[in-house]
């Protein structure tokens, strides 16, 4: 008998991706555990396994690069020696085999018309596509919103109260303007951001940093360059050195990147450090690992990695976990200082401002120019209250006056 190949729910919150490609081809012979296909979900591209074995059958009418597919949609089949595929219809889209029964019993009352059976108090097209609550129902009534235009963010693919509220609360679209589909990234972005929002008691604070002896490490750095080029080692960005010192500066102050879970706080063993990538189609946040004990050019070299592998959409969800603090730097863009957001379940995330020449007083009087940027830490308030937040920053200060105790 054909075996369903379905899309898995790869995380809790998933309900579709985007599908990016076979790995193997039509005939071929699939084996437990082999790759079958790539997709994009959750912000990453990742390898999708079989759990069965047998001869890979890619349907004419299966998804194309780039479709977006939902969990449960049949994509193809794995067959025995001998055996035909059935074709891939719209009803295998992930829908349970009785949802048309159940978007009927979804309707409501019914009454009697003739022959046919109508709905009392719904526009005629309510319910055909998509079940819905009866919730839903009444504000749809109330609302005179016709359900069958509505995407449904139920459990099961169900319409719910509040799609129908925002369908009222959606101001129209005014002539000149496009819509602009949302692509499963921003999705997910906007999704974690009210996450966020929903479950921190945010605070930012910032403070000023002398930036010259960064600088000056810098510019050692590059200047060993012949000699760095020929041992195939990478030279540390500023943004590199930042994330040792930050490290540094979190092995002092722990509470900083300890995690929130209601009867208790985690500290994590060990400082694993997400940094934000923007890629052009999202900010995604990969992480370095053991950055407290890794020297600079090891954090150099993953830091490249999954920065280049980020803007080719290469990361794998692995890649975007396991971080107890995140760094995110919009100094290359100009930003002197902004309020970042805490990238749950994180408790804390430092922002890092651009690099500014300034004049600063001297005691005397006199002034004198100097290289200088903004700190910004958004801390969860749950967590550590104002004082450790600061003391935390005045490490992370002394230390980037003072970069080489903080390397080692």
């Amino acid at each position: 008998m054909p075996i369903e190949i379905q899309l898995p729910r790869l995380g809790w919150s998933m309900e579709e991706g985007k599908f990016l490609a076979w790995l193997r081809r039509d005939g071929d012979l699939i084996k437990e555990s082999d790759p079958l296909f790539t997709l994009e979900s959750d912000k990453a591209a990742q390898e999708v396994e079989s759990i069965d074995s047998g001869i890979l059958s890619i349907p004419a009418n299966g998804p194309k690069p780039g479709d977006t597919i939902k969990v449960g949609q049949v994509l193809g089949y794995l067959l025995a020696e001998g055996e035909t595929a059935p074709e891939v219809s719209p009803a295998d889209s992930g829908r349970p085999a009785d949802w048309d029964s159940l978007a009927a019993e979804s309707r409501g009352r019914f009454v009697e018309s003739g022959p046919e059976k109508k709905s009392v108090g719904l526009p005629e097209s309510a319910g055909k596509s998509f079940p819905s609550s009866p919730r839903a129902r009444r504000a749809a009534k109330e609302h005179h919103v016709d359900l069958s235009t509505l995407s449904p963010t139920g459990k099961g693919g169900r319409i719910r109260e509040r799609d129908v509220l925002a369908a009222i609360t959606s101001p129209p679209i005014a002539t000149g303007f496009k819509k602009v589909p949302l692509t499963s990234m921003r999705r997910t972005i906007a999704a974690r951001l009210m996450h966020s929002r929903q479950t921190t008691v945010p605070v930012t604070i910032t403070a000023r940093c002398d930036a010259t002896a960064l600088l000056a490490l810098r510019q050692q750095l590059k200047s060993a360059t012949p000699s760095l080029q020929q041992s195939a080692l990478l030279i540390p960005t500023i943004n590199d050195i930042l994330v040792k010192l930050t490290a540094a500066a979190l092995r002092q102050h722990p509470m900083l990147t300890a995690i929130w879970a209601d009867d208790y706080l985690l500290l994590p063993e060990s400082i694993h450090l997400g940094i934000a990538v923007d890629t052009g189609a999202g900010l995604l946040v990969p992480v370095i690992r053991d950055v407290d004990t890794s020297t600079l050019t090891q954090i150099a070299t993953q830091s490249q990695k999954l920065i280049t592998d980020a803007r080719a959409a290469q990361l794998a969800t692995a890649d975007m976990q396991g971080a107890c603090f995140t760094l995110s730097n919009l100094g290359s863009l100009g930003v002197e200082a902004f309020t970042p957001v805490i990238n749950p379940p994180e408790s804390a995330i430092l922002g890092i401002g651009a690099i500014l020449r300034e004049a600063v007083p001297l005691d005397d009087g006199s002034f004198t120019a100097r290289d200088r940027f903004t700190l910004s830490l958004t801390f969860d308030h749950r967590v550590n209250d104002g004082a450790a937040a600061a003391r935390f920053l005045q490490t992370l200060r002394q230390l980037i006056g003072q970069p080489l105790p903080g390397l080692v």
